[in-house]
């Protein structure tokens, strides 16, 4: 009778996470509490328990204390979970880390997020938890959960299995071609453009390490929310009638989403 091989109590394995990047312009809690209203129409699913880091690199911290248990209550409150704390100053370090945040560095460049309305607060959405995820090189095949992904010359990545609410694919480094429907409730993310040859029902997120170039693509617009470079547009107010599930090419124009249908050539 051969032994089964005994498993090591733990491992511990690189992954990539996927989280949502909370940028503080102010930590009054008042006002933050009124700009996550407005922000997410008081839907408290908007927000699907992300990990959250904070990043407080636009706080004049010499002029504000903050109230790390309040915020994070508060972030929780609209399901988004805050795990570490980016650009804080040295001063701020021993009492993020008494809060159970991590400290995250800062990051040479941040794009800024634009919500459907320029008053909205800014939250950003950046690649730092893994699904899916293209990242291998040339002669190496990615790997998916639960969708079956192909990817080939180290810059694409192939779904051809819908997507199901609560699954997340990311195209690390690519791009990504999805050949059936991304449903409600489903996430697909990509450094670079997104093309989806079947309806698209929940979100995508073109450019997630900041490509302003990257487009988004889909034979039928039915989207919960889509984005290029961080800056998001949500649809609680339905689509416009030319674009209601119709190809849809969506581009980032400044500081705009702009929506266009696709039409076939005469």
């Amino acid at each position: 009778m051969s032994k089964r091989p005994s498993r090591k109590p733990i491992e511990i394995k690189i992954s990539t996470v996927v989280a949502v990047s909370a940028i503080l312009n102010e930590s009054n809690l008042g006002l933050l509490d009124a700009a996550m209203q407005e922000m997410t129409g008081g839907n408290i699913d908007f927000f699907e328990d992300e990990f959250t880091v904070i990043d407080v690199g636009s706080l004049n911290v010499a002029h504000q204390t903050i109230d790390w248990h309040a915020i994070t209550t508060l972030l929780k409150t609209y399901r988004l979970n805050a795990v570490a704390v980016r650009n804080a100053a040295p001063e701020m370090e021993a009492d993020i880390l008494a809060h159970g945040l991590s400290l995250d560095g800062p990051v040479k460049a941040r794009v800024a997020v634009a919500a459907a309305t320029p008053e909205q607060a800014e939250i950003e959405l950046e690649p730092t938890e893994e699904i899916a995820v293209a990242v291998a090189p040339p002669a190496q095949a990615a790997a998916a959960t639960s969708p079956t992904a192909t990817q080939f010359a180290a810059n694409t990545m192939i779904v051809d299995t819908p997507v199901r609410a609560g699954q997340r694919i990311y195209a690390r480094g690519a791009d990504l071609i999805i050949t059936a429907a991304v449903n409600n409730g489903a996430e697909v993310i990509a450094d670079g453009s997104i093309h989806i040859y079947a309806p698209l029902r929940g979100r995508a997120l073109a450019g997630a390490s900041g490509n302003t170039e990257a487009r988004i693509f889909t034979l039928s617009m039915e989207a919960e929310l889509v984005s290029i470079a961080g800056m998001y547009r949500t649809f609680e107010d339905g689509f416009p009638p030319e674009l209601k599930q119709q190809a849809t090419q969506i581009r980032l124009i400044g500081d705009r989403i702009d929506m266009l249908p696709i039409k076939s050539a005469a």
